[in-house]
Formats: structure tokens, C-alpha cells, sequence
């Protein structure tokens, strides 16, 4: 009979565990510090929830939680239960938010690993309420208005009839949130509208005596830009890993870029003028030429939507990418002249102290926004890190 399992105790100490891969991510803890200490001092009075979901956009939550909480956030979200879970399976026990509410059937899992709620429909309070008065505990809660975003919370309309029914409530109110659609577009007109609505909530909730320990609104567009959004709790997300937003946001805050990507030249290929380089022979050499072949593709998070828009840097200078991203390789004229040898590191993101390939030019390239560009680096991709 064949064996439908593995045995981990069988596996070689030198095993495929272990291997030195040629393509890497290298995340920069000091520089994440380093921007969440920025952020807290930019905010001054008011406290920072660092927000660690997407395995910290990418740059690894387990690793970035110490560097955020060195810097002087207090306090910690998430999007999911099982990313909070994840943080506590590894020691972090401080306060954690999740931010995409919960469904009847978590309550538990919530509770027992002591993470705080985060409510935004009528079927989520009657949910909480009925378990917390069958065990007799107090759940710690923020209540989430939906001043404009079109998503997840409660509709601002509704907030005075919201609002009495959580008078009564069992609940702990840890906070009361809302979140900016436009906070990193140059015209601040619909966001600037959407804090009134919210500021009208805060209002109302004082009226009846409903008080929270944290009033929170601004994500990385509006600690940037709207300072008047800050109030006791401010949770920056792209910024903490040295991203601005978008180009529309100022650079009010300096910060620097945590993540890298490197490889190393595969392969050397010697070129005539005519020959096709990868799928679809869309890229013909226009003279004899040096290619790398290098160990990177869209399975890795290099899409291939870069597809003949990008740059490398191999030995100090710039170099172009060619041909279609594969799967699992990626093509570089060197130029006629090259004396690169198969080894040399090849930076795809980042500098090498004179000379750059930027984020901003992948997101030219894919039009789209830094968030997505380090949430696609896959797992297959080593997270090496160091505190530069």
C-alpha cells in the first residue's frame, strides 16, 4: 500500500525546508519602526492602532508586530478571526481589533482569545448580546457607522435609533469608528462631508450618555492630510510599511520603504538580432544581445501585467525587463557588451544605494495602489529580515 502521509521527523535537516532560495523579499523592521515612531509623533496626542492585516500587507505580521509596538503603537488590527488568531497563537497579547465583524458561529473563538468586536448590523448586536448573557461576560466592542463607504457598518441615517438600542447594551464600548472613502484623493470635499456625518454620530452618542473609550476615523489618507480626523486613535496601514497612499496625499510624514525584492541571474543567453525572448515571441532582439534569465514570475507576485514595463537593477545600472513574465521566470536585456555572470543579484524593488527601481513604477505599470503591489508577493517568496 502507498503511503498517503509524510513523516517530518524523515525529512533530510538539509532538506527542501531549508533551501537557499535565489528569490527574496528582504523587509526592513528599523524602517518600520522607524515610520510608526514618525506616525505616533505626527499624531501627537492621539494613540496608534497599527494595522497588521494581509500578514502586514505582505511584509509578514508575526515579525512586524514587535517593530510596530517598539515604535509606539499600542494597539493592533486585523481584518479577519483567523489572522487575530494567528497573532495570539504566537504570544502577541496585546489589544487586537478585527475589522471585518464576526459571524454567530466565531462568537467563541472571539471570546476566548479576548479579541475585541467590531459591530455594524442589528443581527450582530442581537448575536453578542444573547452569548455574553448566557456566560455572563462583558465583550469588548466598537460600534462601526457607515458614513459614506458603502460597505460594512451601521448607516449613518440610522445612528439615533442605533445608538439608543446600544444604550443598554452588555457591552464594553472600547470604540466608535468610521472609515474614509476619498481620505487619499487631492479633493478631500466627500471626506470632509463624511467626517460631519461622523461627527454628528459622536454627538448624538454623547447626548444619551453613550460614552467610548476611543473615537477612530483615520486610516493612512487622513493622518497624512486630515488632522481634524485624529482624534484619541488614529490607525495607519500602508504607511507603516513606508508607502504613501497614493500620489494625491502629501508627504506629510517621512517615511521609508520596507520592502524590497532581489534575485540572483539564472541564466546567461547569448542573443542574435531576430530571436524571440518568452511566450507569444512578442519581444525580438533588434541587435546581438546579453538576456538574464531570472528565477521570478507572476507566481511569485511579479505579474504578468509587468510584462515589458519594467526595470531591474544587475551591477549598478538599470536594465529592462523583456519578453512576457512567465510563471516562474522573467527575462533582462543586458546589452551587447554585458559581462553580468550568472549569480549576480538582480534588485526588482529597491536601491542599491545609488539607483532605484520604485514603487510608484510598479504602480504606473499595473495602475494600481502599493497595497496591492506587496499583498501579491506569494509565500513562495522567503521573508528575510533585517533592522537597517
Amino acid at each position: 500500500m502507498v503511503a498517503l502521509f509524510f513523516d517530518s521527523k524523515r525529512i533530510p535537516e538539509h532538506s527542501f525546508l531549508n533551501t537557499n532560495h535565489p528569490t527574496i523579499a528582504k523587509i526592513d523592521l528599523g524602517a518600520i519602526q522607524r515610520n510608526t515612531e514618525r506616525i505616533c509623533a505626527h499624531c501627537k496626542s492621539a494613540e496608534v492602532m497599527a494595522v497588521v492585516k494581509a500578514d502586514a500587507y505582505g511584509h509578514g505580521a508575526v515579525r512586524v508586530v514587535d517593530a510596530v509596538l517598539n515604535g509606539g503603537a499600542s494597539r493592533l488590527a486585523v481584518a479577519h478571526l483567523r489572522e487575530a488568531l494567528a497573532l495570539r497563537q504566537a504570544g502577541v497579547n496585546v489589544p487586537i481589533q478585527v475589522f471585518g465583524g464576526f459571524f454567530k458561529e466565531q462568537l467563541r473563538s472571539f471570546s476566548e482569545a479576548d479579541l475585541e468586536f467590531s459591530i455594524g448590523n442589528d443581527e450582530q448586536i442581537e448575536w453578542l448580546t444573547g452569548f455574553v448573557v448566557q456566560r455572563n461576560i462583558r465583550p469588548q466592542v466598537h460600534i462601526k457607522f457607515d458614513t459614506g463607504m458603502g460597505r460594512i457598518g451601521f448607516p449613518w441615517q440610522a445612528a439615533e435609533r442605533v445608538l439608543a438600542k446600544l444604550k443598554y447594551a452588555p457591552f464594553h464600548f472600547i470604540g466608535l469608528m468610521t472609515h474614509f472613502a476619498t481620505s487619499d484623493e487631492k479633493n478631500k470635499d466627500f471626506a470632509k462631508k463624511q467626517l460631519e456625518r461622523f461627527k454628528h454620530i459622536i454627538t448624538s452618542a454623547s447626548k444619551i450618555g453613550l460614552k467610548f473609550d476611543y473615537i477612530h476615523a483615520a486610516n493612512s489618507g487622513a493622518i497624512l492630510d486630515m488632522p481634524k480626523a485624529h482624534f484619541n486613535l488614529v490607525r495607519p496601514g500602508v504607511i507603516l510599511y513606508g508607502n504613501y497612499p497614493s500620489q494625491e496625499t502629501s508627504e506629510s510624514i517621512h517615511l521609508e520603504p520596507a520592502m524590497s525584492l532581489h534575485s540572483k541571474i539564472m541564466q546567461i543567453k547569448h542573443m542574435q538580432a531576430g530571436e524571440p525572448v518568452s511566450y507569444g515571441a512578442t519581444w525580438q532582439a533588434d541587435r546581438a544581445t546579453v538576456v538574464a534569465v531570472v528565477p521570478i514570475g507572476y507566481a511569485d507576485g511579479y505579474l504578468r501585467g509587468l510584462s515589458g514595463k519594467m526595470h531591474a537593477m544587475i551591477n549598478g545600472r538599470r536594465v529592462p525587463q523583456i519578453g512576457r513574465v512567465c510563471m516562474d521566470l522573467t527575462m533582462f536585456d543586458l546589452g551587447p557588451e554585458a559581462k553580468d555572470q550568472v549569480g549576480d543579484e538582480v534588485i526588482l524593488l529597491g536601491s542599491d544605494g545609488q539607483n532605484a527601481v520604485v514603487m510608484q513604477e510598479f504602480c504606473q505599470a499595473l495602475d494600481t495602489i502599493p497595497y496591492e503591489i506587496t499583498c501579491q508577493i506569494s509565500k513562495r517568496v522567503p521573508r528575510i529580515y533585517t533592522r537597517d
